[in-house]
């Protein structure tokens, strides 16, 4: 078990199986010493932990959740990818939704939920350049979906 895994494990931070693709693509694809993920929602064992809208639905603290919740999938989507987060060698960009009712502008709060979990367990590798972007809708009504760009170490 790698560090970072280790780390996880001591906050009780479970990666789950990835899913299945819902569509036609594939969870990661690598070009050289990059990872791109696809966009990834808030499931928990194959379910959606919250649904809506931030700022109608859900408040700025319930969408923080489903980005956190979105970080570890991503992080799973990674470990299955790469075999060890160990090679992460840093974040490099994230791109995030946020399911949003008219009116709604804190999208930055609600990502902080997948950035700060990033960096809890990442430490200066999970910082990254990003953009928190309002959806007026997402697939399966998710109120968010986050992508990551990941530079990574040789295997």
């Amino acid at each position: 078990m790698g560090k970072v895994e280790q780390l996880l494990q001591e906050k009780g931070i479970v990666l789950g199986k990835v899913p299945p693709a819902v569509a036609t693509y594939v969870p990661a694809r690598q070009v050289g010493n990059v990872v791109y993920t696809s966009g990834n929602d808030c499931r928990i064992n194959g379910t959606l932990m919250l649904t809506g809208k931030v700022g109608a639905d859900l408040t700025v603290e319930q969408g923080y959740a489903a980005a956190r919740q979105v970080a570890v999938n991503l992080l799973a989507v990674l470990k299955e990818h790469l075999g060890e987060l160990d090679r992460i060698k840093q974040v490099v960009k994230m791109l995030a939704f946020v399911n949003s009712a008219p009116g709604f502008t804190e999208q930055p709060y609600v990502i902080n939920g997948a950035s700060d979990l990033l960096v809890e367990v990442l430490g200066d590798k999970g910082r990254h350049a990003r953009s928190a972007l309002s959806a007026n809708e997402l697939p399966f009504d998710t109120p968010v979906e986050i992508e990551l760009i990941v530079e990574v170490t040789e295997a």
